[in-house]
């Protein structure tokens, strides 16, 4: 087989991370794993593997016939069999399938906002998915929304995994006191929920104020990065809560941190509670999107309702004053993660899922 994942772009965003993840995973599985970027590259262009073929289209509109037919050369001069496309990049591989059909597509839906499914637009996906061979999953809400909404017949639910970070140059100190900071791997997007957050944290100073909270994402400089930024000056929370944007060594940033949290009001499956548990961190979670099937209540980390700030704020407590449950959760997390969501496992259902097509 000759794969290639095309991505919009090399933001730091989970679906992204996860193009990344199969096309370096697959590099020593298959004959052939390559890589595309079709509209921004970015931050995570350094964690592509040497040895995976990589082309930036620099797409500039919707429909960008140069950008369509550099991808044709690329396809053609790779011999590429697959075309696995993740995300909003489904519809330029259904317009490389028109050029050349006998390519096969395959479509990874990892919608973010899977607890607001009837909201999501029908008509596009119900006109293109027929001419793709298949569609993966991120988590069982859109395995079963895709069955029954859009009649897909070829649906496969399959994890997301996380890897070890490699050749990252960044070192990000963290502010605060050692031992005592509390980390959010999010973008700073609505549905990330950072307005739980932050009331979480005002709740949290009036008892243990020297506790610190550390949210890394990137900030899109729009309206609701301004909101947060002045709930965090009106909360009086300057000293209590620290931005940092995006940034790549996560490895390093979550050896600084204590307890990681994601108080997402919707999810697919993030990337980022896996690697809370690959690098063995107490957790607090929401109830939304796969994260309930990977958090088990009271045995590996802490999951309560969304915009529960009681529930919220009392399980960060209990972390907080005991170190032992501390390292418990992040041991059986971390078994949790290495044994169902590892990347060889994944991979290797992958592989005999594409086979079939």
């Amino acid at each position: 087989m000759r794969i290639l994942q095309i991505i919009d772009s090399l933001e730091a965003g989970g679906s992204e991370r996860m193009a990344i993840n199969y096309a370096n995973a697959l590099v020593s599985e298959i004959e052939f794993s390559g890589l595309v970027a079709t509209r921004k590259e970015g931050p995570l262009l350094t964690q592509i593997d040497p040895k995976v073929p990589y082309l930036f289209l620099n797409k500039k509109k919707q429909l960008d016939l140069g950008a369509l037919f550099r991808l044709r050369s690329f396809v053609l001069k790779n011999k590429v069999t697959h075309i696995h496309a993740h995300s909003t990049s489904f519809f330029l591989a259904f317009l490389l399938k028109m050029l050349h059909p006998s390519v096969k597509t395959i479509w990874h839906d990892h919608y973010g906002s899977s607890e607001f499914l009837s909201r999501r637009p029908r008509f596009v996906l119900r006109m293109i998915l027929p001419f793709f061979k298949g569609t993966i999953v991120v988590n069982q809400k859109l395995k079963k929304w895709s069955e029954e909404e859009l009649k897909i017949k070829n649906v496969l639910y399959l994890p997301n995994f996380a890897i070890t970070e490699e050749g990252v140059d960044e070192h990000t100190i963290l502010k605060g006191k050692e031992g005592k900071r509390i980390v959010s791997l999010a973008n700073l997007r609505p549905q990330k929920n950072h307005s739980l957050l932050l009331e979480v944290a005002r709740k949290l100073k009036k008892s243990y104020s020297d506790w610190t909270f550390h949210l890394v994402g990137k900030d899109f400089d729009d309206s609701y990065s301004r909101q947060i930024k002045k709930w965090i000056t009106d909360y009086g929370l300057e000293n209590n809560v620290f931005l940092y944007g995006s940034r790549q060594d996560v490895k390093n940033i979550l050896e600084q941190s204590s307890i990681a949290v994601l108080t997402s009001e919707s999810e697919g499956l993030p990337v980022a509670l896996l690697e809370y548990g690959l690098y063995k961190k107490a957790v607090v979670v929401t109830s939304v999107g796969e994260m309930p099937m990977i958090v088990r209540h009271g045995q590996n980390g802490f999951v309560v309702d969304s915009n529960n700030v009681e529930n919220f704020h009392q399980s960060l407590v209990d972390l907080i004053e005991n170190e032992v449950l501390r390292f418990t959760f992040g041991e059986t997390l971390f078994e949790t993660v290495q044994g169902d969501y590892a990347g060889e496992s994944v991979i290797k259902k992958y592989l005999n899922w594409v086979t079939q097509l």
